[in-house]
């Protein structure tokens, strides 16, 4: 019992959860919506960038894209974030001011950036070469097909890997925190870090746990959901039927006859 006590006290204090509450939700969660969303928006308009220039057939193009790529999915995300939010704080100043909450967005999508082009190009490429020959037949150019044919088909096949992307991203977020941000512009996980250190108490830590749990399984489910769509179609599949039926009507249209 005195064993399940000091647990519950630890990790389950109630009045320490209740005390942390509202600047998780008014702060922390506000922040790591804001930091995963901006990031997520960002990555996915320089990811499809970089998709698109990492399958072009010119070599000078393509190499750009490939080097950025396996740059940033190379290096750990915490340095990336360190890299960026201290080596350019002296620019930061100059436009964001003292806050480096932007360049923990600009570190954030980066990172972002460079797995959704790989996304990208991985469902561009899946589309069948068939859709291009078929394009070019008609006599579209070869980003009308692109634009129009190609890159709509290829986003639509990625939709649940850039679901789980946008998964990852939120709980990167949480090492925006070495940044040093302002007390309105801690995420979830330092709002809890903080409470637990004046506290001495882990329940705060607990139920900033428990918030990027709630925003990340329903997500999880819905990836699973969106890829049985993909898989199975929106027509529900339908048992076989029997053909017991039709051999019936077969002997009643024979009895009809003979009797007639």
């Amino acid at each position: 019992m005195e064993f399940l006590d000091n647990l519950g006290r630890t990790f389950f204090d109630v009045e320490a959860m209740a005390e942390v509450l509202p600047h998780l939700l008014q702060t922390g969660l506000v922040n790591t919506l804001v930091l995963s969303i901006s990031a997520t928006i960002i990555g996915v308009v320089v990811g499809m960038v970089l998709a698109v220039l990492g399958i072009s057939p010119v070599r000078w193009v393509r190499a750009p894209a490939r080097i950025y790529t396996d740059i940033f999915r190379g290096l750990p995300e915490i340095l990336t974030i360190l890299l960026i939010g201290q080596g350019f704080y002296w620019l930061s100043q100059d436009l964001f001011g003292p806050s480096p909450y932007p360049l923990g967005i600009i570190a954030l999508s980066l990172i972002s950036s460079a797995y959704i082009g790989e996304i990208f190009r991985s469902g561009i490429q899946s589309v069948e070469k068939g859709q291009m020959e078929a394009c070019r037949a008609l006599g579209m150019s070869y980003g009308r097909a692109m634009a129009l044919v190609v890159v709509p088909q290829g986003v639509r096949r990625v939709l649940p890997a850039l679901v789980n992307q946008f998964i990852s991203i939120v709980k990167a977020s949480s090492l925006v925190y070495f940044l040093g941000l302002m007390v309105g512009e801690r995420e979830l996980f330092r709002v809890g870090q903080d409470a637990a250190v004046l506290t001495g108490n882990l329940s705060p830590l607990v139920l900033a746990g428990i918030f990027y749990l709630i925003i990340t399984v329903p997500l999880t489910h819905l990836v699973n959901f969106i890829d049985q769509r993909f898989r199975t179609g929106r027509r529900k599949p339908t048992g076989p039927t029997s053909g017991l039926k039709e051999v019936t009507e077969l002997e009643d249209k024979k009895a009809v006859g003979t009797a007639s």
